[in-house]
This record gives C-alpha cells, sequence and structure tokens, in this order.
C-alpha cells in the first residue's frame, strides 16, 4: 500500500464503489495477519493494488518451486499466437474477477437468451424428455435420420438448391462446425475473405488452421453492407473462399438480395467457395426477408451455417448444422475431408438432434418476438434510441438478430484504446460490453451491446452509459 500511495481509505472507497464488504477493522487484520482474507477478497486487494494474488497470498515462485531443480514448463501451441476471441477474452475475464469479490455485472457481451427470461418453447422440453431413453448411443457421425431430413425440408422451403440427406451435418453448435470446414480447408498460406466487423470465431478458426484471414470492409454508412470493390481489390490466387455473416454479429445488418448476387458473381468469377453464417435468418424484423445466398448460386460449392440456439432460445443445447449444396464435384476431396474430421468426433448431441424435427415443424414462436410488441423488437426500439440519444454515440438501426454495434465520437472522448474504454466503463458501472477491436474492427470508436436484457434492464443500462460518457475522456 506504502508503495502504491493507497491509504486505508482509498480501498474502502473503492470497495463501496465495487460493492465490496470492507471496513477499517478487517483491512488492519489482514495487515497485521491476524486473520487471512478470503479467495475472493484476496481477488480484489489484488486487483486494487495492482499485483498478483499469489503474491499477496505470500506464495513466491521459489516457493512454488522449491525442490525442484529443473522444471519443466509447458506453454501453449504458437499456433495460438494470432488467435483472438475477446468476447469471452481479458474484459470478461476482468468481470469475473469483479463478480468473485461481490459485484453485479450486467453482462451485455454475449447472445445467450436463458439468463434474460427467454424460455424454450414447452413443446421442445416435453419432445426431449419423451425421447431421452431413445438417445443413450451415438447416432451417425453427420448426424440422426430425423434431425438431418427436417434440415433438408428446411433447406429445400429456402429453396437451396442440390441438397440431399447426405448434405446435411448436425454440430454442437454452428461454431464446431466452423472449427471444422476451415480445418479441413484450409493449409498454410491460403487465403480466406472474412468481413470487418465479423464474429471473431471465423478469424480465430481460419487462423488457427493455418490459413491468412483477409478481412473485407462492410460499409457502415450503407447499413454495413459488404463493400464490394474492398472485395474485388482483395482476391488473388490464393484465395479460396469468402464469408459473409447474414444477418450480421455484430452489427444486425440484413443484406439484400442485390447485394447477395453481386457478391456470388465475384465467387464465380474466381471460382470460390462461399461460407454462409445465417445462425439468425429466423430473427428479420421489419417484414424484411431473409434470402440465403445459396438459393442464389446453385453453380458455385456453398456452405450455409444454421441452428436453434438463437430462433429457439436453447443456446445451451448445443444444436446447429450445416448444408453443403451446389457443386458439389468441384468440392470432392474436400468433403472427403469435412466427413473425416466429422467421424473423428463422432457425432453431436444426440438428445438436441432429437428435437430438431419438432422445432422446424409447426408453429415458430420466435415470430412473437419479432413484431411490435414482440420483447426483442420492442427492446430493438428502445436500445437504438436510448443508444443515440447519448451525445458523442451513434449508429445504424439493426434489422434482426439482437445486437447493436455503436459508433463512439473518438474526437470527443479522445478514445485511442478501445479495450480500455470497455474495461473503465466495466469498472466504474459495471455494464460489460465488447469493443470493437474484438471483432476485428480496427478502428476504436465502436463497441457492441447485446439488447436481450428488458427494457427496464436496457433503461438503466443506457442511463449508466450517457452518465459514464458525460466526463469519459481517455
Amino acid at each position: 500500500m506504502n508503495e502504491r500511495g493507497i491509504k486505508q481509505v482509498d480501498l474502502i472507497r473503492y470497495a463501496q464503489e465495487q460493492g465490496v464488504k470492507l471496513g477499517k477493522s478487517h483491512i488492519s487484520q489482514y495487515v497485521s495477519g491476524k486473520t487471512v482474507p478470503r479467495a475472493d477478497m484476496v481477488y480484489f486487494l489484488a486487483g486494487a493494488l495492482q499485483v498478483d494474488p499469489d503474491w499477496l497470498n505470500g506464495i513466491t515462485p521459489e516457493q512454488e518451486t522449491e525442490g525442484e531443480t529443473d522444471m519443466r514448463e509447458f506453454k501453449k501451441s504458437s499456433k495460438l499466437d494470432h488467435v483472438l476471441y475477446d468476447v469471452r477474452g481479458p474484459v470478461v475475464e476482468e468481470a469475473t474477477r469483479m463478480e468473485n469479490t461481490g459485484t453485479n455485472v450486467l453482462k451485455l457481451n454475449i447472445g445467450n437468451p436463458a439468463p434474460f427470461g427467454f424460455r424454450t418453447p414447452d413443446e421442445i422440453i416435453y419432445d426431449m424428455r419423451q425421447q431421452l431413453t431413445e438417445c443413450e448411443g451415438y447416432s451417425t457421425a453427420k448426424g440422426s435420420f430425423s434431425a438431418r431430413k427436417a434440415i433438408m425440408q428446411y433447406a429445400q422451403l429456402r429453396q437451396i438448391p442440390h441438397v440431399s440427406i447426405e448434405d446435411v451435418y448436425t454440430g454442437n453448435g454452428v461454431s464446431e462446425l466452423i472449427n471444422l470446414c476451415m480445418s479441413a480447408l484450409l493449409d498454410n498460406g491460403d487465403e480466406i475473405l472474412i468481413p470487418s466487423p465479423d464474429y471473431p470465431l471465423w478469424t480465430a478458426c481460419a487462423t488457427l488452421a493455418g490459413g491468412k484471414v483477409v478481412h473485407y470492409l462492410c460499409d457502415e454508412q450503407a447499413d454495413w453492407y459488404p463493400d464490394l470493390e474492398d472485395i474485388k481489390k482483395k482476391i488473388n490466387s490464393r484465395t479460396k473462399a469468402i464469408v459473409i455473416i447474414n444477418p450480421n454479429n455484430p452489427t444486425g445488418a440484413l443484406y439484400p438480395r442485390e447485394i447477395l448476387q453481386q457478391i456470388v458473381e465475384i465467387a464465380r468469377k474466381h471460382k470460390l467457395i462461399i461460407f454462409s453464417d445465417e445462425i439468425y435468418d429466423r430473427l428479420v424484423m421489419d417484414d424484411e426477408e431473409h434470402v440465403s445466398i445459396a438459393s442464389l448460386a446453385p453453380d458455385l460449392f456453398c456452405v450455409t451455417f444454421s441452428g436453434l440456439s438463437k430462433s429457439h432460445m436453447i443456446a445451451g443445447f448445443r444444436i446447429g448444422w450445416m448444408i453443403l449444396s451446389g457443386n458439389k464435384t468441384m468440392a470432392k476431396d474436400y468433403i472427403e475431408g469435412i466427413n473425416m474430421l466429422s467421424n473423428m468426433r463422432l457425432c453431436s448431441n444426440v438428445p438436441a438432434q432429437s428435437i430438431v424435427q419438432t422445432a422446424l415443424g409447426g408453429y415458430q414462436s420466435v415470430k412473437d418476438y419479432i413484431i411490435p410488441g414482440g420483447r426483442i423488437y420492442e427492446q430493438r426500439e428502445y436500445i437504438y434510441k436510448a443508444l443515440t440519444d447519448i451525445p458523442g454515440i451513434t449508429a445504424v438501426k439493426p434489422k434482426a438478430a439482437f445486437y447493436i454495434f455503436p459508433k463512439l465520437d473518438v474526437k470527443k472522448f479522445n478514445i485511442m484504446d478501445d479495450e480500455k474504454f470497455a474495461l473503465d466503463l466495466l469498472r466504474e458501472k459495471h455494464i460489460l460490453i465488447i469493443h470493437g477491436g474484438g471483432f476485428n474492427w480496427k478502428q476504436p470508436d465502436h463497441f457492441r451491446v447485446v439488447y436481450l436484457p428488458r427494457v427496464e434492464v436496457l433503461e438503466q443500462a443506457s442511463k449508466k452509459i450517457a452518465d459514464f460518457l458525460n466526463g469519459y475522456r481517455q
């Protein structure tokens, strides 16, 4: 405390700000050694004093290795050196540390519907219970017949061409299938076009597979649509594929048919694979139409990803799928690689597969959320107005999903480091958001807000953000 110039009263004031119970008597007992603080208090004090928790507990590196003359150290693979996934990164780790000390944190960082009161349709829960005893063994590697048949029929309704049941693969969420596809496709130095901003798992998986990610820009001035000229400039002989995320995470953009047709033309000219992440295809508002890009490209090889995590509010069930369509002859060897990796993971979650047919058939309860009066619609309306009413914030109104990607006036707030902005907001107002850099956006001027909480919670959050920015300068 002396070295840091921190007095007892400073610690007590900081504890009050963080919602942690700490008094002078506690500090005196800790300093004298009469009492050892609990683990959560050690983490709080270590953070406040900016020291290592082990050091605060009196554990030194020498003690850890006492008796060892030649300790072997294991480091992470160098393949992870350029892998980024800040949706669960350093800012989230700081939030976890704060929660461990008793601080309540409002999490606007991840699209997880259940904690905000979105419930799985009763029919899905009932049908899974009825089938559990039939789900004790493995399914085939691609998935059960009933699940894949339902997905194939869904693809037909989406007008995706040339799809048989053998072209459908179930996965433990879409995330597993993205990783599988990148690993099967990319050799060291192969290039793949991925949007900026992106859902960072795409960049992470492509990088881990050895590929070189080339980010093409999405244009905020054009409703966050892909910049087609930027795409054209970034294609070369090493480019194997292009990724689109539609509806988009993190921007909430929905791409019109005209834009998709032009992307198809570019892919056709350069013989590229199209990967289309469409997990939010049933969360489209304002009577807009979602078009699957694969329906426009029967002569190209396309891989379309979707699932039930968002549309049916069952993110924890981990059920997603991918559909291979179009010209599969040109990807024959690649499909063998996909099959090999699919076989290696044995199969996806069988109980979750059992409710795909129920979920995709019959009444779609998600529609009640995305019309005027529905929760997601009204929360979108509120957060857009609340954020854009704050001086120094602008935003494009999202048309789909449940994210908004506001822009900060970096000159007004003197922001040079968007991760620091996210950390400062977290520590002062206990609100967890993800900075734009977490989505491979290069400028420090954006952040993503998940608008899944109810309007009254979003109202409190937006007021806190406004209060924070009122005097904020980096």
